[in-house]
């Protein structure tokens, strides 16, 4: 395997949602290799120990707490970093919440609070930073967070799903609205050992055997892609440095052992009706024609081996 060297020394990023968790191990491993780190929590303790984290390890790292969302905390958070460090060259979007209930149960406040934080947050912090890159004149990073849930759909995730869909949609569009200023848009899509996954059965015990020291077995980490979040961390210092300067517009998944590349929605089936279609022209061909493979919906369920950790 061919090795390049990602050496992030001189630039500055925010990342949100960095007090812990995947967050955390984003900003951890953007300072572990040279970045200077604006780490963004809600939980001013959970800041302040992540830069402690940070500082200790010989990373450069400001805890700035505030909840994103509102496009006045996005240019406090820009604002942070030029005012340490002198400019911004990063921007990743990691902060979220759940608020998981299925459609006819979900309210309105469980759907507006998740979308504004997930969706509208990395808006208002992706056009806060691209402002200031674009003034810098130099390029720059925005790694968005995705999740598989926006790429298939889940049970019980409507406000989340369509948050990270919005998402993956958003890059696209900034990756080609942002290209002439040289500033690349990508998402991450992780899997990892966090709070939302803990509480899927199949991974609970897992889940649980990690803490006491135990290594996820190989049919996790390779057949899965599922790890800890240090695993998912490696891909976002690459995505800011300038190895990936020509990575614009993708979805990237990682996690356990895994790395891979999400399709972008295509048309899979065509069938053309001279003259146009009718309704019962559609019925009269879909099963034999377009729908004869219908798309699959929801993250498939791990395939769990029979013998599990004790």
């Amino acid at each position: 395997m061919t090795s390049t060297a990602v050496d992030l020394t001189g630039k500055v990023a925010v990342v949100t949602g960095a007090g812990r968790g995947l967050g955390l191990a984003y900003a951890a491993a953007l300072a572990r290799c040279g970045a200077r780190v604006v780490v963004n929590d809600v939980d001013a303790d959970a800041a302040d120990a992540a830069v402690k984290t940070i500082t200790e390890a010989g990373g450069t790292a400001v805890a700035e707490v505030a909840p994103v969302g509102s496009a006045e905390v996005a240019d406090r958070l820009v604002d942070r970093a030029v005012a340490e460090y002198g400019r911004l060259d990063a921007m990743v979007t990691n902060a979220g919440i759940l608020r998981d209930r299925v459609l006819w149960k979900m309210t309105d406040e469980d759907f507006d609070a998740v979308v504004g934080v997930h969706l509208r947050g990395t808006f208002t912090c992706a056009r806060a930073a691209a402002r200031r890159m674009r003034e810098q004149g130099d390029g720059g990073s925005l790694v968005m967070v995705g999740s598989p849930a926006g790429q298939r759909g889940n049970f019980g995730q409507t406000n989340y799903a369509a948050a990270k869909a919005g998402i993956a949609a958003m890059v696209r569009t900034w990756s080609m609205e942002l290209a002439k200023a040289g500033v690349t848009v990508n998402a991450v899509i992780p899997v990892a050992a966090t709070a939302m996954t803990e509480t899927i059965p199949a991974f609970a015990p897992f889940v649980e055997a990690a803490r006491r020291g135990e290594p996820f077995p190989d049919f996790l980490r390779k057949g899965e892609g599922f790890g800890t979040p240090e695993d998912c961390a490696a891909l976002v210092p690459f995505l800011v440095s300038d190895a990936a300067r020509d990575v614009t517009g993708q979805c990237i998944g990682i996690g356990g052992d895994r790395l891979s590349l999400w399709s972008h929605p295509e048309e899979v089936a065509v069938a053309y009706a001279d003259g146009g279609w009718t309704p019962e022209s559609i019925a009269a061909v879909w099963a034999t024609s377009v729908g004869r493979t219908p798309q699959t919906v929801g993250i498939p369920a791990p395939v769990i081996p029979e013998a599990r950790p004790r």
